[in-house]
């Protein structure tokens, strides 16, 4: 075996030898032990791996708590950083040094001495390294020290291992370990915001042209939720004709009957500015038509804010919801327009339960360049919120999108910032890349979507003729939550 291993994703191995004991070529598909026979005092072996958020969730999921922490509280120097992983997490690390490295397949695990001396948090980066300190050829019995640090250089973990070694050489094919994804992004969290707006009383919804089944039967559905009453704005035999087609019941239902979408776009807005609803909601018509009645002069809902939307999103490979904005309303903004953009997706964020969300000002790179105007406004938008201009969250950029989502990929580059690697709030350059971005999260990372436009007088709810009934359903629970929050703090 020579000292370069295969490795799996996100780990990095390496092993030293006695410079006087030659090693073994073997392929880089195959885990090869080292028998007692060959085993020298001194000889060495390690892996590194950074611990996710999921490794996190994974081990609370396996050892039944329900937020793993150190197992020696913070180790002895008591510094917590926030979550941090159950001490034994570390220790796995070390059993698979021993069974996989050093002495490596056939090693039987006799016993294990450690102590835990400090935390490790979400981002940090171990190296674990065992070697072997004392040799007793009549039972073959191998005794290691054990060291884990972190990527300061901080000793986590220290102890010693009892093993017996192999007495016959083993040679096993490497297998890939297979992809394991927890299910966050799934109707769960609709329900708990469902269960969160049953609290809420019903608010009167506009919803615009809901003629296909999909706008209709998600409005249907909201109310049935109890979250609105919805007034249907359209043309009525259109409405009955989809209703009949879908096995939808209008009975009860408040029809504001208008000729085509262009007039319910007007219609709606009106009801708005009348306060006879509290709430809009996009329904078959296109968002440019909807949007155009809603931001005319003279529909009245106008505030001193640019209008921006934001997409809430869950997805399994993140620990918490986050919001990226502006994908749907605003081509090209210009500085003073990203600064609004901010604004409301802080606005948003408070209202859903973060006190202080933490922003990143998405660009390519984390460095501010004169050649990438992207980069320019995320630093003036940081001194604005330095200066008070921006207020309510704590906002960091430019940073690239993996060091906004990867306290890893932050923590690799150097970056020091209380924003890097657990934003709330993504708000990207353009609408072309934030709309990218959104659905690549939605549909090849599973995240589950809500949608909504503030910066109205009433709130928005701009749905996709693809969203599903889950998003429908969850736009509309924010919607319920933003005017509540309207009607003691208008915007």
């Amino acid at each position: 075996m020579t000292g370069t291993d295969a490795v799996q994703p996100g780990h990095a191995m390496s092993l030293t030898r006695p410079p006087s004991r030659p090693s073994v070529s073997v392929g880089l598909d195959l885990v090869r032990n080292r028998t007692f026979d060959e085993l020298a005092l001194g000889e060495s072996a390690g892996i590194e791996r950074t611990l996710t958020a999921q490794d996190l969730q994974l081990f609370g999921l396996l050892s039944g708590e329900a937020l793993p922490r150190s197992s020696e509280s913070g180790g002895e120097s008591g510094d917590v950083r926030g979550p941090i992983v159950h001490g034994m997490w570390g220790a796995g690390l070390i059993s698979a040094v021993l069974g996989i490295r050093l002495p490596g397949p056939g090693t039987i695990y006799r016993s294990q001495s450690l102590r835990f001396l400090a935390p490790v948090a979400v981002g940090d980066r171990l190296t674990v390294r065992v070697s072997v300190i004392d040799l007793k050829p009549a039972t073959r019995q191998v005794t290691l020290s054990c060291i884990a640090t972190n990527q300061m250089g901080t000793t986590v973990i220290e102890g010693e291992a009892e093993v017996i070694a192999p007495e016959h050489r083993i040679e096993l094919s490497r297998n890939a370990l297979p992809e394991i994804r927890l299910d966050v992004a799934d109707a769960s969290g609709v329900q708990r915001l469902l269960a969160h707006v049953a609290t809420l009383a019903t608010i009167r919804m506009a919803v615009v042209h809901p003629c296909d089944e999909a706008s209709l039967g998600g409005a249907l559905a909201a109310r049935d939720a109890g979250m609105i009453e919805p007034i249907l704005v359209a043309p009525r035999a259109r409405l009955e004709a989809v209703a009949a087609s879908a096995g939808l019941d209008l009975d009860g239902v408040t029809i504001e009957e208008v000729p085509h979408s262009h007039a319910a776009a007007e219609r709606a807005a009106e009801l708005a500015c009348l306060g006879k609803v509290e709430a809009l909601m996009k329904g078959s018509l296109h968002t440019d038509e909807l949007m155009a009645a809603i931001v005319a002069s003279t529909a009245g809902l106008r505030t001193k804010r640019r209008m921006s939307h934001c997409f809430v999103l869950q997805t399994p490979d993140y620990p918490r919801p986050f919001i990226v904005t502006d994908a749907a309303v605003n081509l090209n903004p210009t500085l003073e327009q990203k600064a609004d953009i901010v604004r409301n997706a802080i606005d948003l964020a408070r209202v859903i339960g973060v006190a202080k969300p933490k922003v990143a000002i998405l660009a390519a790179v984390e460095t501010v360049s004169a050649a990438m105007p992207a980069t320019l406004d995320a630093a003036a938008l940081c001194k604005m919120a330095d200066r008070g201009q921006i207020t309510g969250g704590v906002l960091d950029g430019p940073l690239a999108f993996d060091n906004a989502v990867s306290l890893a990929a932050a923590r690799t580059k150097g970056l020091e910032s209380e924003v890097a690697g657990q934003a709330d709030i993504l708000v990207v350059p353009d609408l072309e890349s934030g709309n990218m971005l959104a659905k690549q999260l939605i549909y090849l990372g599973d995240a589950a979507s809500a949608g909504i436009v503030l910066g109205a007088k009433v709130p928005v709810v701009l749905t996709s003729r693809a969203d599903s009934l889950e998003s429908r359903m969850a736009s509309c629970a924010i919607a319920v939550m933003l005017a509540h929050h309207y009607r003691t703090s208008p915007p």
